[in-house]
């Protein structure tokens, strides 16, 4: 399994009542990818670029796909610019690809109205690995998780800021950099949201006034 495949099982097991905005998501999944990728020598940083590695190779489709995206001609891809380009859209390219590998399905609610159903995980090695790699701390998808919101139900909101705005706690210098980076452009991607939503909110008073 990959790392954006286990933050999606994560947060799908660990935060079902409360899932994260899409966007955040699909930033996170993109940090995850690029992670994926240093680690399997198939990219480098070089500052905060990304340098791609022909030397390196990965076997899953997504990140060869990820892989395949990486802006080859210098002066190369700032890691920000990459997340916000790559995650376009990338939680529910994830969503599918679960989907199709059976490891999410629907299932029927009978306290769902009209018949509805919910989607559920399904008991699979890959879910019950990427539990032992929340459960265990790990720092990368720890921090990933951190970001944006996802958290065990029993820890207090307050916990949960504080993590989130803490440091990574990694060696690679490059991870961490990716790390950093991924907080960053979701921290953004709050404010901006809530400078739209006071924006409307204004329009709003004033088409009422008027």
């Amino acid at each position: 399994m990959t790392t954006p495949r286990d933050l999606l099982i994560t947060t799908l097991e660990v935060a079902s009542s409360r899932l994260p905005e899409q966007g955040d998501l699909s930033l996170a999944l993109a940090g995850g990818e690029l992670i994926d990728l240093l680690n399997a020598r198939a990219a480098g940083l070089d500052g905060d670029r990304i340098v791609p590695d022909e030397s390196g190779a990965v076997d899953d489709r997504l990140l060869n796909e990820a892989s395949a995206a990486l802006v080859r001609q210098a002066p190369y891809e700032p890691v920000e610019d990459w997340l916000w380009r790559r995650g376009r859209g990338l939680a529910a390219v994830y969503l599918m690809a679960l989907k199709s590998e059976g490891q999410i399905t629907r299932r029927r609610s009978r306290w769902a109205p009209f018949g509805g159903s919910r989607t559920v995980l399904t008991d699979t090695p890959a879910r019950r690995s990427a539990r032992e790699r929340w459960e265990s701390k790990e720092p990368v998808l720890g921090s990933l998780g951190a970001t944006i919101r996802i958290r065990e139900p029993e820890h207090p909101q307050g916990q949960e800021d504080q993590q989130a705005d803490s440091p990574p706690d990694v060696a690679d210098e490059a991870v961490e950099s990716v790390l950093a980076a991924v907080h960053n452009a979701v921290r953004d991607l709050e404010a901006e949201r809530q400078r739209r939503s006071i924006e409307d909110a204004a329009f709003d008073n004033i088409w009422r006034g008027y």
